[in-house]
């Protein structure tokens, strides 16, 4: 599953996005970290789960983290930004990134149950959708994320 190597800006933001992670879980939810980064590479938005807090099956990381950054850009679209997230985005999360039109996605860990980035969907790559489509970058730090994950759920059992 590789693709386009990350850059120096994207492994350190993918550590940026392990920070969120840490305190996702922290606060007993699953560790899953995001954050927007503007095109200047300047973190604008970050997100964290938090499904069990909030009592809001929508409230992954990653639609956390779009939705502060539509309100400090003041636009549902975000143009020339990139989305930074520890773990593939799921069908829904795909589809906020394409609503959000975010032209760049970096993320850690493979999802090889939920994963529609690449793994068991594409949706962003997928032609047949009206969207431009956006460049993805996979697997980035990937190691790191997924021990983050597996610790979580290892202490669940």
């Amino acid at each position: 599953m590789g693709g386009i190597p990350p850059s120096e800006g994207d492994l350190a933001a993918v550590g940026a996005a392990l920070l969120e992670a840490e305190a996702a879980a922290g606060e007993g939810e699953i560790p899953v970290g995001a954050l927007i980064l503007a095109p200047d590479g300047k973190v604008i938005a970050t997100g964290r789960n938090s499904r069990v807090h909030e009592k809001d099956p929508t409230a992954h990381a990653e639609v956390n983290a779009i939705r502060e950054a539509a309100r400090v850009l003041g636009d549902r679209v975000l143009d020339g930004c990139t989305l930074v997230v520890t773990l593939e985005p799921c069908v829904m999360c795909a589809g906020v990134i394409l609503a959000a039109r975010v032209p760049r996605v970096v993320f850690g860990a493979w999802d090889e149950k939920a994963g529609a980035v690449g793994s068991v969907y594409d949706l962003l790559r997928d032609g047949r959708l009206p969207h431009a489509v956006p460049e993805v970058i996979g697997g980035v730090r990937a190691d790191e994320c997924a021990a983050l994950l597996e610790a979580f759920f290892r202490a669940r059992r």
